[in-house]
């Protein structure tokens, strides 16, 4: 099946840009010295009472998971509690929403995906705030492929035995995902494109809840974040089958890429990092994106990250900002192409 052709440049082949290189990931821990300088400027006091960090997902999902294992670490170097408030809804918007009315003075900070910072904009008809106005990123903290899973039920052991069944059974597999136009959502269609499939795509409010039904087989596969489905795996109440990156995953050795399992070109990487309101003092930005480098770097903080199959990332506000451009730009041309609209 083909569905569109253009240059390999703006291609679904091309979706995501390959995962930068190790130096340009770890630029933060080097920019510590120089950010260091800022940060004597901010105010002594700060922060002078918990912070609130807004998760614009349901506890237990995957940006949930990285949000906690960072904000353990950054209590302890900053001197005051970091206070996960997790806001789901509305494709993430109701939480993102929440934190950009928030007054910007550095207690009050958030979780940003891509769903939330690249793929919203091109698919929800308005958004209640303006991404590149009153949000300012942080750091980058990791990025991440999709893996695709199936529940034990179905007949499949891998990705040319789930096509095989899915050409022989058209509209009878049902593909989850917690968000419209989400990457697992975007992932599902990219390999429908891709392998001549017809399945249908399940919305969830959340993709806990999309996991749930899937172990219990109201629906046969989903595309998860790593952090998300990993444990599922491990415990054998999900099959996985492959993972969507360019490379395979250092806690699924095993389990190939998609494109080495037969869908050459097939890749989709996740991104997540820390966010403020627009109008944070640059000082308190700083502190902020210092902090987190440094959480970035510990031993034990990348042991609990890397566990989940992500690659962290670090580096300055400036370098999120500009990947958060360029994969907004990248995802509204593809989203335009395949016709992804809210349901």
């Amino acid at each position: 099946m083909r569905f569109f052709t253009i240059e390999p440049d703006n291609s679904f082949l091309g979706i995501f840009p390959r995962v930068a290189s190790w130096s340009r990931r770890h630029a933060g821990v080097a920019l510590l010295v120089v950010t260091s300088a800022f940060t004597m400027a901010a105010p002594a006091a700060y922060p002078e009472r918990p912070i609130r960090y807004i998760v614009p997902s349901p506890a237990g999902s995957g940006a949930d998971i990285i949000a906690r294992i960072m904000t353990a670490e950054l209590s302890k170097q900053m001197g005051q509690q970091f206070v996960v408030d997790n806001r789901p809804g509305a494709s993430g918007t109701i939480g993102i929403d929440m934190m950009a009315r928030a007054v910007p003075d550095g207690h009050t900070i958030g979780f940003g995906t891509i769903l939330t910072l690249a793929l919203n904009r091109s698919v929800l008809p308005k958004l209640p705030y303006d991404v590149d106005k009153d949000l300012i990123p942080i750091v980058q903290y990791t990025s991440q492929p999709n893996l695709l899973v199936v529940t034990p039920s179905l007949p499949v052991k891998s990705v040319q035995e789930l096509i095989g069944y899915a050409k022989k059974n058209p509209g009878k597999l049902n593909f989850a995902s917690g968000s419209i136009a989400s990457s697992p959502h975007l992932s599902g269609e990219l390999f429908k494109f891709m392998t001549g499939t017809d399945m249908v795509h399940v919305r969830y409010k959340g993709l806990v809840l999309a996991m749930t039904d899937l172990t219990q087989g109201r629906v046969q596969l989903l595309f998860g974040t790593l952090a998300a489905v990993a444990p599922y795996v491990r415990a054998g109440t999900l099959r996985g089958l492959a993972v969507t990156g360019p490379k395979r995953t250092p806690i699924f050795p095993e389990l190939p890429t998609v494109a080495e399992a037969g869908v050459p070109g097939f890749e989709v990487v996740a991104w997540d990092g820390a966010i403020a309101p627009a109008g944070v003092p640059k000082a308190i930005l700083a502190r902020l994106n210092a902090e987190m480098n440094t959480a970035l770097t510990l031993a034990s903080v990348r042991k609990k990250l890397t566990g989940l199959g992500v690659e962290i990332v670090g580096g300055t506000s400036g370098q999120f900002a500009s990947h958060i451009r360029k994969e907004t730009a990248k995802w509204a041309d593809v989203i335009k192409r395949a016709g992804v609209k809210v349901d």
